[in-house]
């Protein structure tokens, strides 16, 4: 008969009772889909590689007090979202990028790539400026795909604040994403100098 497979939940308790072996099976089993986590966070794969250490790092050193009240892969994932958070704290000062011109008579299809790529850069470079309290609900609910309960127990918020929060931030990335994608709108609006200027010729 062949031995059972342990539960993640069994190799966290292997590892706090120093088996060497359990923990990096733990990293084997989800390491891909933590990486994936911190790819679409950060949008940067030097970045999410860093991070994705990090977490890893932090989960090692906390599994002792790892407690069965969750599933392992959420304690993960919540490890992972606050490493990425950390990142981004380090980098708010980072410029944004600009997007190259294009015709406007030249629709982008859905299976456009580059206009994917160049929409991620414009939502990831407004996601910086938010502020983090706002910014991980949007990352988890709008970029992640998670429930508002499930973002709640990630963060280890209420599922009210998890509401609130997103809302304000989706509020700000209206508007923030209204002057980058539409920067010629920003432009044709006349200033009270323009006015002045055109008033007195």
């Amino acid at each position: 008969m062949t031995a059972a497979v342990p539960t993640d939940a069994e190799l966290i308790a292997a590892h706090a009772a120093g088996d060497g072996s359990a923990f990096s099976e733990l990293v084997r089993r989800h390491r891909d889909r933590m990486w994936a986590v911190a790819l679409r966070t950060l949008r940067d794969p030097e970045e999410a590689a860093d991070a994705l250490q990090d977490a890893f790092i932090s989960a090692f050193r906390a599994a002792g007090n790892f407690r069965a009240e969750s599933q392992v892969t959420t304690w993960l994932h919540r490890i992972v979202v606050n490493a990425c958070l950390d990142r981004m704290r380090r980098r708010q000062a980072r410029p944004t990028v600009p997007l190259p011109e294009t015709g406007q008579g030249e629709p982008a299809t859905p299976r456009d790539s580059m206009a994917d790529r160049e929409t991620k850069l414009v939502v990831q470079a407004a996601l910086d400026q938010l502020p983090e309290d706002q910014r991980a609900p949007i990352v988890l609910v709008d970029v992640e795909g998670y429930s508002v309960s499930e973002t709640a127990k990630l963060l280890g918020i209420a599922e009210g604040t998890v509401k609130s929060r997103c809302a304000r931030g989706r509020a700000k990335l209206a508007k923030v994403l209204g002057h980058l994608r539409n920067p010629d709108a920003i432009a044709n609006v006349p200033t009270s100098e323009s006015k002045r200027r055109g008033e007195a010729r």
